[in-house]
């Protein structure tokens, strides 16, 4: 479900589509080559969004963005989440540019969960963070620990849409950067019958 600006709605905070992109070409985000995800595919294109969080300004400017479309769509929730550790950062900004509590998950023995006293209360409404979403797999996990412990989920929010929306979480999605990344199996990857070695760029092998 893509998160749409309501019309006539203007908003200092929010950026455009060439704004974005500018942010992440001068943080060097946006690579070219030949790269192996998190799930085992190729692709030859990446996006490190680890690159734009080392800047304190442009995660400002990102974040703001996600929470001036969240405030007008869903509202202002009363605890946004982000899983560790991508989005920890983000849900951190977005949580202070609507001025609300933000809290992180963690997995513990594989099972992502809420640690360090943290807490969703029953009846309290949730937004998601997260830096990058690919499968929204981690994101889904932490929906259900929010969803858990009665809290309500608004929407997700993430500064990288890398299914191009096609994710559906059954709420809200909004990303900063919305992207196809196209990818084949190893097996079929054209870049590796070209002989290029494959890179992991990312902080999971």
């Amino acid at each position: 479900m893509r998160l749409e600006i309501i019309e006539g709605f203007v908003d200092s905070a929010l950026l455009s589509h060439e704004q974005v992109l500018q942010i992440f070409r001068e943080s060097e985000a946006l690579l070219e080559g030949h790269f192996r995800l998190t799930s085992g595919r190729h692709s030859n294109r990446y996006v490190q969004c680890a690159q734009v969080l080392q800047h304190p300004q442009h995660t400002e400017r990102l974040s703001a963005h996600l929470a001036a479309l969240l405030r007008k769509t869903v509202g202002v929730p009363d605890v946004v989440i982000g899983p560790a550790m991508g989005g920890i950062l983000v849900a951190y900004e977005v949580g202070r540019a609507l001025g609300v509590r933000s809290i992180f998950t963690e997995r513990e023995n594989g099972t992502m969960t809420l640690r360090r006293n943290f807490v969703v209360r029953p009846g309290e409404t949730v937004v998601v963070c997260e830096d990058v979403v690919t499968t929204g797999g981690s994101v889904r996990e932490v929906i259900d620990v929010a969803t858990a412990a009665g809290g309500r989920v608004l929407a997700v929010a993430s500064l990288v849409d890398r299914s191009n929306g096609q994710v559906d979480f059954g709420v809200p999605f909004c990303a900063a950067l919305s992207m196809e990344v196209v990818s084949w199996p190893p097996e079929a990857c054209p870049l590796c019958k070209e002989g290029t070695p494959a890179i992991k760029p990312g902080s999971r092998n």
